[in-house]
């Protein structure tokens, strides 16, 4: 059925091109553009999130604290022995890791029903 209609449209010249035409663009953007654009806001909140104190892994691969923010750069802490700061840009910073309290299981209080 779906040949039958193909080889309909095909006669029509320029409008039977143009129909597929907008049904791969369509599709193009539905399955690639946008979700692009979702994981660009979601990493643009995340590097306008930041703050004092957060741990961060950067596109290089270093995991390390953040010390300071100045604009566009970031002032990380990589080692606090021999301390050691280093300066790299926001959009180096490829995720910030879950804290700590993220991690721990929450309590909840149950009631336990007897009979």
């Amino acid at each position: 059925m779906m040949a039958a209609i193909l080889l309909q449209a095909s006669g029509g010249g320029f409008g039977g091109f143009l129909i597929p035409l907008g049904l791969m663009f369509a599709i193009m953007y539905f399955m690639v553009i946008m979700p692009q654009q979702r994981q660009r806001k979601k990493v643009q909140a995340m590097l306008a999130e930041l703050k004092a104190g957060d741990k961060v892994i950067t596109s290089g691969g270093i995991y390390g604290t953040i010390n300071g923010i100045d604009g566009d750069s970031v002032i990380l802490k990589i080692s606090s022995e021999p301390q050691v700061k280093i300066r790299i840009a926001r959009a180096a910073i490829a995720q910030v890791e879950a804290s700590e309290d993220a991690n721990k299981p929450t309590l909840r209080r149950t009631t336990r029903l007897t009979f």
